[in-house]
C-alpha cells in the first residue's frame, strides 16, 4: 500500500473529492478537479448567473436538490414594493426556482443566505461553492466553503465539478479563554488589525485551531470564518467537533453525511500565527479597512450619526447579548437620544422568532431600533436603508470599504455588544462595564439548549485513484499561453482596490455591457472611462487588486470599459478567476522596480505568449498562471470552453488537452 503524504484539514477535503487523483493525496501548488456538493447564491449573484446560463443554453442542472437560492442582497419592504431593479431581480430568482423545482429556495426576507444555509444544511466534510465571498461562513462547520464568481459557480451548478489549485495554508492559533462578551467578531478583528487583509492569508487556507476549542460555540466559528474573505483567505475553517455534532443533532434533517477531518500531525503550513484571548479587549475597526483595527479605548467618544447591528456575520448568540447590553444600560437609566438611525437586522426569521420569543427584540424597540426584516439592508447599501454622505455610522458587518454602507458613507467596525453599548448616546463605548453587570447564567439560559453531542468519528480521506487517462493533478506550470500584444499607456492604482471600488454594489442589477462599462469606477476614479477612450488602457497596480465580494460584475465592468490588461503585484483570488473566466488578460509582475519606474500615462508594452512587460525600455517577467486558467483563456473563457466540451469539460481541461 502506498504511503500517504501528511495534509492539511483543507487538502484532505479535497482528497476526498478529487476526481481522478494518481495518487491518494494533494499537494499544494497543483490542480485537482473536484466533485461539489452544495452550489449557493443570493438573487444579486443569480442576475448574472442568469446571462451564464442563458449561454449555456439552460441546461438542466446536476442536482436541484442541492443548489440553494436565497433573495436578500437587495430585498426589503421597500424595495419590493417600488424599486423596479429588486422586482427585475426577484422576478428571475422566482422564475428560476420554479423553473428547475428548486427544493432549497429562500424567497426574499426569509434569511440572509448564509444565516439558514449554515444552521440547517451545510455538513462538515462537504464542499460547498458559492457566488458570494463570504460563502466562507460555512467552514465553521469544518466544510470546504468557497466564494467564486458567479460564472464558476453556474459550471458548477450545472456540471457538479469543478477546479481548484490546492492552495497554501496558514495555522491560525487562538490560546486561552475568551473574556465573557467578547465574540468571534473581536477575534478577527484582532486577528485582521495584527496580520493585515490580503497579507498572510492572501490566496492561501486559514486553518483555525486552540487549546480550548471546545469553548468555541459554532456561532463562534461562524463569524471568524465569515470574516476569512476580508482576511483574504480562499477559504476558513475549523475542525468539526462534538460542538458541530451538537448543532446537526439538534435539525430535523441534513445530518447524514458528516465527515470529521483534522489535519495531519506533520502537515506543512506556510506559516503559524498565535493570539492570546485572555488577553483580548473589545475592537473597533476605523474606516475604511477592516483591519484598520484599535481597541476600543482608541475609539471612545467618537461621534456617531447611526448604529447598525446586522449583516451575515451577526449570529444568534451576538444579538442576545447585544440585546442584554441594551437592557442593562436601560435599566440603569440611560435613554437612547433621538433619532431615527438604530437599526438591527435578525439573520433569519427563525432568529427574529427566537429573540422575539425571549423578549429581546422588544428591549431592541425599547432601546429605539427599528427591527427589520432579514436581508444585507445597510451592509450593502443598495436596499431602502442606507447612510447618508459623511454620516459616521457604528456597524457589526464585516466591511467597512469608501461607500460601502451608502454613498459618501463612513463606517466603523465593531462587535455587536460594542454597537449596543455605544448606541444610546451614539458615541463609539467600551461595552465592558455593562458585560460586568450581566451574569454569564442569564446569557447561557437565553441560548438553545443543546442535546447529548452524537460521538465524533475521525474520516480519513477516500482518495478516487485514476484509470487510464483520465487525472485530475496537474501541472501549475504555464500552457496554451495567448501569443499576443498589447501596446496602452497605463492608469496606475494602488494596494488592495476591492471590488466594489472597481463597481459599486447599486450597478450589480445592470446586464447591458455598456452600462456596467461605463460603471467602472464611479466613486474612486469618474474619469476612468475618458481615460479609456485616451488609450490609457493598461491597469497596473499594487497587493490584492480585486479583494472583497466575488461579484463578477467587476470583472465585467473592465471589460466592457475597455481595459486590455490588468497588471499587478497579486490578485484577490476570486477576482483572478472571473478574469480567467471572462478572458480578460492579467499579468502578476511582482518586481519593485516595474512598480517604482511606471508612472501614470506611461506608454508599456505586453506579450502574452512570453509573460513579457516592457516599460521604459527593460524587459519585466511575469509569473505564469495555472495551466488551467491557461486554458480556459486560450479558449475564450469557461463558457466557451463549456459550450465546447460540455459534460468533458473538465475531462479536457485536466488532461490538458
Amino acid at each position: 500500500m502506498t504511503a500517504r503524504k501528511a495534509m492539511t484539514l483543507t487538502q484532505k477535503i479535497l482528497c476526498d473529492h478529487a476526481v481522478g487523483l494518481r495518487r491518494p493525496w494533494v499537494e499544494t501548488g497543483e490542480t485537482v478537479r473536484i466533485r461539489v456538493d452544495w452550489t449557493i447564491a443570493s438573487e444579486l449573484a443569480w442576475n448574472g448567473m442568469n446571462a451564464t446560463y442563458e449561454q449555456l443554453g439552460r441546461p438542466r442542472i446536476r442536482d436541484r436538490e442541492r443548489f440553494y437560492l436565497a433573495l436578500d442582497h437587495t430585498v426589503d419592504p421597500g424595495t419590493l414594493a417600488s424599486d423596479a431593479r429588486t422586482q427585475r431581480l426577484v422576478k428571475l430568482s422566482r422564475d428560476f426556482a420554479r423553473e428547475a423545482g428548486l427544493r432549497h429556495f429562500q424567497d426574499a426576507n426569509q434569511t440572509i443566505m448564509h444565516t439558514k444555509f449554515y444552521r440547517d444544511l451545510a455538513q462538515p466534510g462537504q464542499t460547498v461553492i458559492g457566488a458570494d465571498s463570504h460563502t466562507s461562513s460555512h467552514g465553521g462547520l469544518g466544510a470546504l466553503a468557497i466564494g467564486l464568481g458567479g460564472a464558476d459557480v453556474c459550471v458548477a451548478m450545472v456540471l457538479g465539478e469543478t477546479w481548484i489549485q490546492v492552495p497554501e495554508a496558514i495555522q491560525v492559533v487562538y490560546d486561552g479563554k475568551l473574556p465573557f462578551g467578547l465574540t468571534g467578531k473581536d477575534v478577527i478583528l484582532k486577528t485582521l488589525g495584527a496580520l493585515g487583509r490580503n497579507t498572510v492569508a492572501m490566496e492561501r487556507s486559514v486553518e483555525y485551531v486552540g487549546d480550548s476549542l471546545g469553548d468555541f460555540s459554532t456561532d463562534f466559528r461562524f463569524t471568524v470564518a465569515n470574516m476569512t474573505a476580508e482576511f483574504g483567505g480562499l477559504n476558513g475553517i475549523f475542525p468539526a467537533d462534538e460542538r458541530v455534532a451538537e448543532l446537526l443533532a439538534r435539525r430535523p434533517g441534513a445530518n447524514d453525511e458528516p465527515r470529521y477531518y483534522r489535519a495531519d500531525p506533520g502537515a506543512e503550513y506556510a506559516e503559524r500565527h498565535r493570539f492570546d484571548l485572555g488577553a483580548l479587549v473589545p475592537q473597533v475597526a476605523r474606516p475604511y479597512s477592516p483591519d484598520n483595527v484599535a481597541d476600543v479605548d482608541a475609539c471612545l467618544g467618537q461621534e456617531l450619526q447611526g448604529v447598525f447591528i446586522g449583516a451575515c456575520n451577526t449570529t444568534e448568540e451576538e444579538l442576545i447579548l447585544a440585546a442584554l447590553v441594551l437592557r442593562r444600560a436601560l435599566e440603569t437609566g440611560s435613554a437612547p437620544r433621538p433619532s431615527p438611525n438604530r437599526l438591527v437586522v435578525p439573520g433569519s426569521l427563525a432568529v427574529s422568532e427566537s429573540l422575539r420569543r425571549k423578549g429581546l427584540l422588544e428591549v431592541y424597540e425599547r432601546a429605539g431600533f427599528r427591527v427589520g426584516v432579514p436581508g444585507c439592508s445597510m451592509c450593502l447599501g443598495i436596499a431602502s436603508d442606507k447612510a447618508g454622505p459623511g454620516e459616521h455610522w457604528l456597524s457589526s458587518q464585516n466591511r467597512n470599504f469608501e461607500n460601502r454602507m451608502g454613498a459618501g458613507s463612513i463606517a466603523w467596525l465593531a462587535s455587536a455588544a460594542t454597537v449596543a453599548a455605544s448606541a444610546l448616546d451614539l458615541r463609539i463605548a467600551d461595552p465592558r462595564p455593562l458585560l460586568a453587570q450581566i451574569p454569564r447564567s442569564k446569557f447561557d439560559a437565553l441560548l438553545d439548549p443543546a442535546p447529548v453531542a452524537a460521538p465524533v468519528a475521525i474520516s480519513e480521506p477516500r482518495a478516487e485513484l485514476a484509470g487510464g487517462e483520465r487525472g485530475a493533478a496537474v501541472s501549475a506550470g504555464a500552457s496554451a499561453l495567448v501569443s499576443r500584444t498589447i501596446r496602452g499607456r497605463v492608469q496606475r492604482f494602488g494596494d488592495h482596490v476591492d471590488t466594489d471600488a472597481i463597481i459599486p454594489g447599486e450597478f450589480c442589477h445592470l446586464t447591458a455591457s455598456d452600462e456596467i462599462g461605463r460603471a467602472a469606477f464611479h466613486y474612486v476614479r469618474p474619469d476612468f472611462g475618458e481615460r479609456i477612450a485616451r488609450g490609457e488602457t493598461v491597469i497596473v497596480a499594487g497587493e490584492g487588486w480585486g479583494s472583497g465580494s466575488s461579484r463578477e460584475h467587476a470583472a465585467w465592468a473592465l471589460k466592457y470599459a475597455g481595459v486590455e490588461v490588468v497588471i499587478a503585484r497579486s490578485f484577490a483570488y476570486i477576482h483572478r478567476r472571473n478574469l480567467v473566466n471572462e478572458a480578460i488578460p492579467f499579468l502578476a509582475v511582482t518586481d519593485p522596480a516595474f512598480h517604482a519606474g511606471v508612472r501614470d500615462g506611461d506608454e508599456v508594452e505586453i506579450r502574452l505568449g512570453e509573460g513579457v512587460v516592457i516599460a521604459n525600455g527593460r524587459a519585466f517577467r511575469a509569473e505564469p498562471p495555472g495551466r488551467i486558467g491557461a486554458q480556459i483563456q486560450a479558449a475564450g473563457g469557461i463558457v466557451p470552453a463549456v459550450q465546447r466540451f460540455g459534460p468533458r469539460t473538465f475531462d479536457v481541461l485536466t488532461a490538458g488537452a
